[in-house]
C-alpha cells in the first residue's frame, strides 16, 4: 500500500497532530514500512487455525449483588455524626 502526504495529513488531522513537511514525508515512510511488515502477515496459512476470540480464559469474578441485612439502623447511625439536618449527616462545604 503506498502511503502519500495527503494519507498521512488526514491521519494527522484525525490525531490533531501538527506536523511540518519533512515529518510528514519522514512519517509516510515509517507507516509505508509498518504496512509492509504487517503485510508478511497474509502469507501465513492459517485455514486450519481456529480464531481466537480470548487468549486468557476469563470469568466474572464479581460476587454476586445481594442485599444483606445490617446490624446497624439509620437512628444509630445518625448518632454516631457530629452534626444532623433534617435526618442526613451535615458535612463540611467541599469547595
Amino acid at each position: 500500500m503506498k502511503v502519500d502526504e495527503s494519507t498521512v495529513k488526514h491521519l494527522a488531522d484525525l490525531s490533531d497532530f501538527r506536523l511540518n513537511d519533512d515529518e510528514v514525508k519522514r512519517l509516510g515512510g515509517d507507516l509505508e514500512n509498518i504496512i509492509k511488515y504487517i503485510s508478511q502477515l497474509d502469507e501465513l496459512d492459517t485455514s486450519d487455525v481456529e480464531p481466537t476470540y480470548q487468549v486468557f480464559e476469563m470469568e466474572n469474578v464479581w460476587r454476586g449483588d445481594e442485599i444483606l441485612p445490617q446490624d446497624a439502623n439509620r437512628e444509630d447511625l445518625l448518632n454516631l455524626t457530629v452534626e444532623t439536618i433534617d435526618n442526613q449527616i451535615k458535612v463540611p462545604k467541599v469547595l
